[in-house]
């Protein structure tokens, strides 16, 4: 039951800023190892093979876990489990801090997904029970405004941070937020009724975690050809994985994921819509430090200087897309959102050039930071008004178990995708000037190194590739935009799915 009572919107402004700080740990921890991880990789001396590894270690724990962690709230205590997250983040970062080596900040990096999936699996849920149901909508705005503004400011402190003082630093940001959101919490967020424990869904949870790590190594390898056994072996496991997986949870008593909450229409469409805005914002964010370093040379600091223009005019707008919601359904506000998501990607799509203009690279991350905001603010009305009391933890853990998993696959698949139409483009490039196809792969060598590490890493010799006779910062360019075109096709289609199977007013059906 939910422990909300008649209170204004001021009184609850310190519980949504508390439970928003919490929620927006979990997209700024891993966003700004990200951007900052060729300076963590060097100082460390982290393998080239293991560096995506380390950087994505903790939203694939996130990804497998944050179901396990709804249902463990409604048992447990949701604002208790909030409370140990926190403690959880700050004494794992603390210790990164510290790092002897990179071994050690990948086994801190699997500890802080763990703490992290506790932030995120029961931030929303926390919300629900504290806020009137005629409020919501407006607090749900409230909440991921915050979260664009402290996302929009916080690469940028983090790329100042690592060029002022040194990598290590790095690691204080988490921590410092979570004092903030700890302070709040204890003192304003009250705790939901316990609901009665119920056996945890070990098996699940097993085998969502085997499907996702699999499925994302399987697509990584997939670039090397998908008929590699290093590619097709993980991609079978994870179907094989997914299978199982919905037939123990159709069959046990208390399963991880309740199924019959897809029979919903505006459900199903709302979960596929958090797992696409995610794999959007992470694939996008993961091509833009890839071009922005390795075709226009921009350094970390200014790649993250890209987030912060316009970071209030998004949060104006997710508080306005709040009070729409409230006023109409999550359905014009989803389908306003995804189509603004479309277009970012073709913007991208239509004007990317290796000597292309910064203000287009703000216009289109700003477009992506404005449609998956706005969107995620309609898919969490969606999903949130589905759950029934004593289950919000449950039910409110699917919007960010489809997100991590899509902002898990983002970057997997936009590699994916831009090795093949870059390998198709420089092909073309080297049949067009006479080379042969073992003159043109040494010429591209250094840059497929550069484009398989993380974010903002500097990969090539523009002098080496000059002597080539290849212009692959265009082949590159040109495989961008044909990735960027290609993405773009999945916002548009689910958002006409969202315009025919979502209601159009409240109790409608669709």
């Amino acid at each position: 039951m939910s422990t909300a009572g008649p209170r204004s919107t001021v009184a609850i402004l310190p519980v949504i800023l508390g439970l928003s700080v919490a929620f927006t740990i979990t997209a700024i921890d891993p966003l700004v190892l990200s951007l900052n991880m060729p300076q963590v990789s060097r100082a460390l001396h982290v393998p080239p093979d293991v560096v995506g590894f380390v950087g994505g270690a903790a939203t694939l724990v996130v990804a497998a876990a944050v179901l396990a962690v709804g249902s463990l709230g409604d048992a447990f205590g949701l604002k208790r489990l909030l409370m140990l997250g926190l403690v959880g983040v700050i004494v794992v970062n603390l210790l990164s801090a510290l790092s002897p080596g990179y071994v050690f900040l990948l086994v801190m990096r699997l500890l802080d997904g763990l703490a992290l999936a506790a932030l995120l699996g029961v931030s929303l849920a926390l919300l629900k029970v504290s806020v009137p149901p005629e409020k919501r909508p407006t607090a749900i705005g409230v909440f991921m405004a915050i979260e664009m503004v402290l996302c929009g400011v916080t690469p940028a402190v983090g790329g100042w941070v690592v060029e002022a003082v040194g990598w290590r630093w790095l690691f204080l940001l988490a921590p410092l937020l979570s004092l903030v959101a700890l302070g709040l919490t204890a003192r304003y967020v009250a705790e939901p009724p316990l609901t009665q424990r119920r056996e945890v869904d070990v098996v699940g949870i097993s085998l969502v975690g085997v499907a996702l790590l699999t499925l994302v190594h399987g697509v990584s390898e997939a670039e090397n050809g998908i008929t590699q056994l290093q590619a097709w072996l993980p991609l079978v496991i994870s179907g094989a994985a997914g299978v199982l997986f919905v037939l123990r949870e159709r069959r046990t008593p208390d399963p991880v994921l309740d199924l019959s909450l897809f029979r919903s229409c505006p459900f199903a469409v709302a979960a596929l819509a958090s797992l696409t805005l995610n794999f959007l914002a992470a694939g996008f964010s993961f091509a833009l430090g890839q071009f922005g370093s390795v075709i226009l040379s921009l350094p970390p600091r200014t790649i993250g200087l890209l987030y912060l223009p316009g970071t209030l005019l998004v949060a104006g707008a997710v508080v306005l897309a709040g009070r729409l919601i409230g006023k109409y359904t999550p359905r014009p506000v989803l389908i306003t959102g995804l189509l603004v998501l479309a277009a970012s990607g073709l913007l991208m799509g239509a004007t990317a050039a290796p000597t292309m203009a910064l203000w287009i690279l703000v216009l289109a991350t700003w477009l992506t930071n404005l449609g998956s905001l706005v969107a995620s603010a309609a898919v969490a009305e969606t999903i949130l008004s589905h759950a029934p009391p004593g289950k919000s933890g449950a039910v409110a853990s699917v919007q960010p178990a489809f997100g991590m998993t899509g902002y898990a696959l983002g970057p997997a698949v936009y590699l994916l995708l831009l090795n093949l139409f870059f390998q198709r483009q420089w092909l073309n490039d080297a049949e067009q000037r006479g080379l042969s196809v073992a003159e043109a792969d040494q010429a591209v060598d250094a840059t497929r190194s550069a484009m398989a590490q993380s974010p903002g890493t500097a990969g090539y010799d523009p002098n080496l590739l000059r002597q080539s006779g290849l212009d692959l910062g265009l082949d590159f360019t040109d495989g961008l935009r044909l990735t960027m075109l290609v993405v773009s096709i999945l916002p548009l289609a689910l958002a006409v799915a969202a315009y025919r199977l979502m209601p159009r007013r409240t109790g409608s059906t669709p």
